[in-house]
């Protein structure tokens, strides 16, 4: 299945185009409905899977990018353009790269455990490093091997870190101590931007699943963890499937 994107990603087949399924599986009902004849709340029924089927795929595609470069959600991170950034929990590098393209004077540090599967096949720093040159920019990234709950850094190493849909999906001790890693190898009054998946319309529409993997999100738990850690909160919002934050470190 091409991907229309000359980034590799990696996303799995099911995660991208899964919603193809049940979109061919109603239109071949449809058809066979219409053919027999059978009652009208048959072809109703398949007509209502194959709009939420098309909307799924549009979202996850073309709305939401998943082959594309992360768009990051505020302008206000690093609005200097510059600085050392580590993205805790990188992946294949969406959201690095998005920084990298947005923030044109930053270097990006990949930090990722690299192992299990979290929706990425192959999932590896060689893939990162794939598209970071894909992105023009293989000379300001690199990519680490490490868990963001002991991060391999010394203390105030990074300007700025960037986490999207990683802290999340670790228990809350792990959140905790991710969180506290975070703020650790930050510099003094360094920025953190953390996205989560935030279960809303366009989650139900994208990735049914996640109701099942991912609580609805209290965003004041959110702050109160990231006010422990160490850091005030300078914005707070919301993107489809996503809650932000935008925090600095005390000090």
């Amino acid at each position: 299945m091409p991907t229309f994107s000359k980034y590799e990603f990696g996303y799995s087949w099911f995660v991208a185009y899964g919603h193809l399924v049940p979109l061919a599986l109603a239109a071949a009902l449809a058809a066979v409905a219409a053919w027999r004849r059978w009652p009208r709340w048959v072809s109703v029924l398949a007509a209502v899977v194959i709009v939420w089927a098309a909307a799924g795929l549009f979202l996850m595609n073309v709305a939401f990018g998943i082959n594309r470069p992360m768009a990051l959600p505020t302008e206000r991170f690093l609005a200097s353009g510059a600085g050392r950034v580590l993205d805790a929990g990188a992946g294949s590098g969406r959201a690095a790269m998005g920084v990298l393209l947005s923030r044109p004077k930053a270097t990006v540090t990949g930090l990722d455990i690299y192992e299990g599967y979290w929706g990425i096949d192959d999932n590896t720093p060689e893939r990162f490093m794939t598209n970071a040159r894909i992105a023009g920019a293989a000379d300001r990234a690199e990519a680490r091997t490490g868990d963001m709950r002991d991060m391999p850094f010394e203390d105030g190493t990074f300007d700025a870190v960037v986490s999207a849909y990683a802290i999340d999906h670790l228990r809350p001790d792990g959140i905790v101590e991710a969180l506290a890693e975070v703020s650790r190898v930050l510099a003094p009054r360094g920025e953190l931007l953390l996205m989560i998946v935030n279960v809303d319309w366009v989650a139900w529409l994208v990735s049914p699943h996640a109701i099942a993997h991912h609580p609805r999100q209290d965003p004041a738990r959110w702050r109160a963890r990231l006010e422990q850690a160490g850091f005030v909160v300078e914005e707070e919002g919301r993107k489809p499937a996503t809650l932000y934050f935008l925090a600095r470190k005390r000090q």
